[in-house]
């Protein structure tokens, strides 16, 4: 008996170590980023918005600096280790919900084509047709220059990229989950709408909408940084990596740590997420094995 609880337990273990390494090496920096995020309050060593115009644009310690300022100081003579910190966590905070409104969106659009099918199946075939079509970019930029920016505004708006991909995917999975004849049986049994999209259709297409999201996120941690960039995005005193890359471009001469540690972050981030997504679809896909 003991013997057989011993390989229980070496069997996860043997599973863990037996991942890639560049997949091992993503899901370290993820979970570090992750922890970083719900322990930034707790992990700053000082207050992002905080100035101290004596110290401004001290290096960091690589490049000749003091171990007061580990990443050194910005223009203002902000701490930029305790900006990155706040900035990593408001990023992953409007990729995360951006991410879950798209894919929310998208899957019950999806639902509701496959359902009704006719008129309804193609007013959203034309409105994912529509949305495809359209730089998101152009359309981001339009909706912030004339509505005005706000946080909540912001995430919604991320929370409409890419939800057409969504959509197309849950329409075609359920349209073949019809023909594979076990959705048809759940309803001759008397089981209502909700029931079988929610309880039995989802759950057979929750794979390939997790890896969807895998691919989704990094897109909009970029697109966030880049309207953050254009100073579109996060606007102050909240920071985000987008706002600190775009601060720091003016100052790429001078100071170039600025730029560097948000730009560090954004690349690692986003290509981890991105050898993550690789992996889970080649775990999760049935066609692939």
């Amino acid at each position: 008996m003991a013997i057989a609880e011993r390989a229980t337990i070496a069997a996860p273990r043997r599973r863990f170590f037996s991942l890639p390494l560049g997949v091992t090496l993503a899901l370290a920096w993820l979970g570090l980023m992750i922890v970083v995020a719900f322990g930034a309050d707790f992990l700053t060593p000082y207050s992002f918005t905080a100035l101290d115009l004596k110290a401004r644009l001290q290096p960091p310690v690589l490049m000749g600096g003091g171990w007061l300022h580990p990443l050194g100081t910005d223009e203002l003579g902000r701490d930029v280790l305790s900006r990155l910190i706040m900035s990593i966590r408001m990023s992953l905070l409007i990729a995360l919900f951006g991410t879950i409104i798209a894919a929310s969106l998208g899957t019950m659009l999806g639902f509701v084509a496959a359902h009704f099918r006719g008129n309804v199946e193609q007013v959203v075939l034309m409105a994912i047709d529509f949305q495809a079509s359209m730089p998101f970019m152009i359309i981001a930029l339009s909706v912030l220059a004339f509505f005005g920016n706000s946080l909540v505004l912001f995430i919604a708006l991320m929370g409409f990229h890419s939800w057409e991909r969504y959509a197309r995917i849950a329409r075609g999975l359920t349209l073949a989950a019809n023909e594979q004849g076990y959705a048809a049986a759940i309803r001759q049994l008397g089981a209502g709408p909700g029931r079988i999209y929610g309880l039995h259709i989802l759950p057979n297409i929750a794979s390939t909408l997790i890896v969807s999201m895998t691919l989704t996120f990094p897109e909009i941690i970029l697109l966030e940084s880049g309207l953050s960039f254009l100073g579109l995005g996060v606007q102050p005193p909240l920071t985000s990596l987008g706002n600190m890359v775009g601060y720091g471009r003016e100052y790429i001469t001078r100071a170039p740590w600025i730029m560097l540690a948000s730009a560090t972050a954004i690349v690692l981030t986003t290509f981890s997420i991105s050898l993550l997504g690789d992996w889970l679809r080649d775990k999760l896909d049935p066609t692939l094995r």
